[in-house]
């Protein structure tokens, strides 16, 4: 299958990129590079350095293409509150462009990388597909949005589409050329900056009297490359004018204590951190409930958080 991975330069879609071509998968990459990195694109893979907001680069991206994983977006929750309108026009503009240029190409198959975002603070945990969405950033309403879109072009335009909606990605693989790891500027992601945590800059913990087991919050992680495990098995999945929305997790959570205990065995030293007072609109628990992608998709996440830990630092060297 010929496969066009956007955000393929990315952390998640380098990975995709590096687990499919393996498979036999035939690889295309479009990725503008604003927060991906050319040089994570393995020698050999089509490689179209270019925007989602352009059409002509769509258009040629496209070419020969039998589906698309479409993981090309911004991200950070913090600076879509700050920027909504650059996240309106990116990810859902560029879905948007993205979801035409297929149609004009004739390309039917697309797996879009959601997110959890989208159901904002549920009241029923652990969170199933159905559950009420209500994104509490912009970030997830984009994402939401996308979603509706997507589901619209399948029953309109008879596409075949699958959502995966995941909260934390962790981990690294381990290739021929090396670690593929996140390298965001800035990190915001808990289990990097725990890893990286020193006397000087302790990780912050944002409450500990919070109503679970340890006090600490709870939130769920999957590693990257299970993760990537889903992504082929819906691509393999899909229907024509059917749209299905998964939720991928690792089942259960882990709490933030979890994770600094996690990365304390992987180092072999403790980790220094600070008591901080809870962060307003911090949910205790959030946790995908992730029984329809095992029973229909035959997924389940393999690696814990130990082996998400111990990557991730062994990706440091």
């Amino acid at each position: 299958m010929r496969v066009l991975v956007t955000g393929g330069a990315g952390y998640i879609g380098s990975t995709a990129v590096e687990i499919m071509r393996h498979q036999g998968f035939e690889i295309s990459v479009l990725d503008d590079c604003s927060t991906g990195h050319a040089d994570s694109v393995p020698s050999g893979v089509r490689f179209i350095q270019g925007s989602l907001l352009n059409e002509k680069e769509i258009a040629e991206a496209l070419m020969g293409v039998d589906a698309v994983i479409h993981f090309a977006g911004k991200s950070l929750v913090g600076e879509s509150v700050e920027k909504p309108d650059l996240y309106q026009r990116v990810n859902v503009g560029g879905t948007r462009n993205l979801l035409d240029g297929m149609h004009t190409a004739g390309v039917k198959k697309i797996v879009f990388s959601s997110s959890a975002a989208t159901y904002g603070e549920p009241a029923v945990i652990p969170i199933k597909e159905n559950a009420q969405t209500s994104p509490t950033n912009p970030y997830g309403a984009t994402k939401l949005e996308i979603d509706h879109m997507i589901h619209a072009e399948s029953e309109i335009r008879n596409i075949a589409a699958v959502s995966l909606r995941y909260f934390n990605v962790a981990g690294a693989l381990n290739c021929d050329r090396g670690w593929l790891s996140e390298r965001h500027n800035p990190e915001t992601h808990l289990i990097p900056n725990v890893l990286r945590s020193s006397g000087e800059t302790p990780v912050r913990i944002f409450g500990g009297d919070w109503p679970t087991p340890d006090g600490t919050c709870i939130r769920d992680y999957v590693h990257v490359i299970d993760l990537i495990d889903a992504h082929i098995k819906a691509l393999n999945s899909l229907e024509l004018g059917v749209h299905e929305i998964y939720n991928l997790g690792s089942g259960d959570g882990y709490s933030v204590r979890q994770v600094i205990a996690a990365a304390a065995r992987a180092k072999g030293q403790e980790i220094p951190t600070i008591d901080s007072p809870r962060r307003t609109g911090d949910p205790a628990v959030l946790i995908a409930d992730i029984s329809k992608a095992k029973s229909i998709l035959g997924w389940s996440p393999s690696r814990g958080i130990d082996e998400m830990v111990s990557d991730t630092l062994a990706s440091f060297n």
